[in-house]
């Protein structure tokens, strides 16, 4: 302890009495530490338990982005810290911990990566400080889409539960018309996202096969941690098809459990959170007829661009990147470049830059992002869904999603509700 007291000491008078000389050799980053301090990001998330998978691959994604942001410089010498704190799922946890974040660290911004069940509290919490939100995680589509939950200050890089239904519903229907199935059932978390998932895809399905049935529904908590009695439900029902939204280990855990009383040996699987490297690797056995999302997948969208950020995502963390990960990753993007273009890190301002703004990203459908001004939400990211395979790249013929059938049926549901 003494020696490296003393060698900081020592350091720290050399570099003092280098002055401005000593940043030309060799001590930038000591002479930055001295002068400024850093911009700050809160992040709650969850980091425990059987979900932690989405607070650790979130996380990754925006620390990636945030370590070339330093590299490069930072902001104006500034570098951005993270502080990553763990919100165990509960949402009175996640209220805590960002009024802490911004109270007590001192948090410029808030990242938040939380699911769907936070997000609220988390939305409460800016809506009364002010300071700029980025939801990251959580796909509830009221949380952007209901205009009474609309403040200036908070926007959305995850995906909304309406668009990725319409995207979901249409090509589940397809796939029944080809194999001449209508006899469906349902099985999702028993919570905010699992339910509206879950609803949106009904509607959906049911708009483009209008001969489908849902003959019965299951709600498991979240980390469940046995099936065996919506396993049991689902067998008596005996549908075709069967959708699921749930999501990580509880997914994983429902697949193995379901193998071991042969639920899939005659059903078509639709799982919108399967195709997620984090989560296919994990499937004991992967059923014979499974389709899934692309939640997140290096081959889709297949450029360059989308491979370069994957490879470097599992160089650095030494694991691969999820759904969580590009939307952490590009709501820091964001985040960054409203600092870049209004020259400051005021919520305001940037607030005012973010609505409407587009960036270059490896996850646009056409290489570009965009954070819809109407309603403060991201579009043009690649979506698409197709048939799980058990070798890279893990999906079979995923198809891309049209844009221009998402914006439209999403508007005339927003008109029906009375949100547009």
């Amino acid at each position: 302890m003494t020696k490296i007291s003393l060698k900081r000491r020592q350091v720290l008078t050399a570099a003092a009495s280098l002055g401005v000389a000593g940043a030309s050799l060799g001590f930038p980053s000591i002479l930055r530490a001295q002068t400024a301090q850093t911009i700050k990001i809160g992040i709650p998330t969850i980091m425990s338990g059987r979900i932690a998978q989405l607070g650790i691959s979130s996380t990754n994604g925006a620390q990636l982005e945030v370590d070339a942001f330093n590299a490069a410089g930072g902001f104006n010498g500034q570098m951005v810290e993270l502080l990553i704190r763990d919100s165990k799922g509960k949402p009175e946890e996640s209220s805590r911990l960002t009024r802490d974040l911004i109270n007590s660290d001192k948090c410029n911004f808030i990242l938040d990566c939380d699911a769907s069940n936070g997000a609220f509290a988390v939305h409460e919490v800016v809506r009364g400080t002010g300071t700029l939100c980025i939801h990251a995680s959580p796909e509830i589509s009221t949380l952007t889409a209901d205009p009474k939950m609309k403040i200036p200050n908070a926007f959305r890089t995850a995906r909304q539960g309406a668009q990725d239904a319409i995207v979901a519903g249409q090509y589940a229907a397809e796939v029944a018309k080809q194999n001449n199935f209508t006899k469906w059932m349902t099985i999702g978390p028993d919570y905010a996202y699992g339910r509206d998932t879950t609803a949106l895809f009904v509607r959906y399905l049911k708009h483009f096969s209008p001969s489908a049935q849902v003959v019965g529904e299951a709600w498991p908590k979240m980390s469940q941690p046995d099936y065996t009695e919506f396993i049991t439900k689902i067998m008596q029902e005996k549908p075709q098809a069967i959708f699921t939204c749930l999501i990580g280990g509880d997914l994983v855990s429902f697949i193995d459990q379901g193998n071991l009383y042969g639920l899939f040996n005659e059903i078509e699987v639709f799982a919108v959170a399967l195709a997620d490297f984090t989560t296919i690797s994990k499937v004991k056995a992967m059923p014979k007829r499974v389709h899934s999302g692309t939640r997140y997948l290096s081959a889709f969208p297949n450029t360059q661009a989308n491979k370069a950020w994957a490879n470097a995502y599992s160089a650095k963390f030494k694991d691969s990147p999820t759904n969580w990960s590009w939307q952490a990753a590009s709501g820091m993007d964001f985040m960054l470049e409203a600092m870049r273009q209004t020259k400051s890190v005021d919520s305001k301002k940037m607030s005012d830059a973010l609505r409407g703004m587009q960036i270059k990203s490896p996850f646009g459908s056409k290489g570009m992002l965009t954070l819809r001004a109407s309603d403060q939400t991201l579009v043009d990211y690649a979506t698409g869904w197709g048939r799980i395979s058990n070798k890279l790249p893990f999906i079979e013929n995923a198809k891309m999603a049209d844009w221009g059938v998402i914006t439209d049926l999403e508007l005339k549901w927003k008109k029906e509700n009375g949100w547009a």
